[in-house]
């Protein structure tokens, strides 16, 4: 008798685990992880101290909630999250690097490099893009970083600092002229 009360419990079990997909998930032996991308963090429920306060409106942010912006600071700096005022006068040793660290930018300094960049790329009229349709090449000088890698490495070795020796750049191809050279 209870060799058959044992036969109809596992037929019974059976049967039912058959109603699901999946064996081993129905009886817990596989693991399923939250997908990290679907949690979010909300703030904690707490009873609020003044009770006259107003129904929240649906679809309005929750001010208790920090912005990504503001979660980053929090993360980051802590005390500049809280607003906390800054931490008095600098140490000697703040003061002394600041000091080391060479003179100040002039006030316009922004507006100076402003300038100097609109310098770099002219602006080209119609007449100009109809006789030189090649594209103007890019300002600056390549460098060959190769050989730079080999000649940092090799200044190293020898105990030198890194602005010894020349840069390489890469020389750029003349044209050979004639009808190919056009292109």
């Amino acid at each position: 008798m209870t060799v058959t009360a044992t036969a109809a419990a596992t037929l019974a079990l059976l049967s039912l685990t058959g109603c699901s997909g999946d064996v081993s998930r129905t009886f817990g032996l596989t693991r399923e992880a939250p997908d990290e991308f679907t949690v979010e963090t909300r703030a904690p429920l707490s009873i609020p101290p003044d009770y006259t306060l107003q129904p929240p409106q649906p679809g309005a942010p929750r001010p208790q909630e920090l912005t990504a912006q503001q979660a980053a600071e929090a993360a980051l700096a802590p005390g500049a999250a809280l607003g906390a005022p800054p931490a008095g006068p600098d140490s000697a040793g703040q003061q002394s690097l600041i000091a080391s660290s060479g003179p100040a930018a002039p006030a316009d300094v922004r507006q100076k490099i402003a300038a100097e960049q609109g310098l770099d790329t002219p602006s080209q009229g119609f007449t100009s893009s109809l006789m030189f349709w090649k594209s103007a090449p890019t300002p600056g000088t390549p460098l060959d970083p190769v050989a730079e890698s080999k000649r940092l490495r090799e200044n190293a070795a020898l105990g030198q600092p890194a602005t010894v020796g020349d840069t390489p750049i890469i020389q750029e191809k003349k044209s050979s002229g004639g009808f190919l050279g056009i292109f």
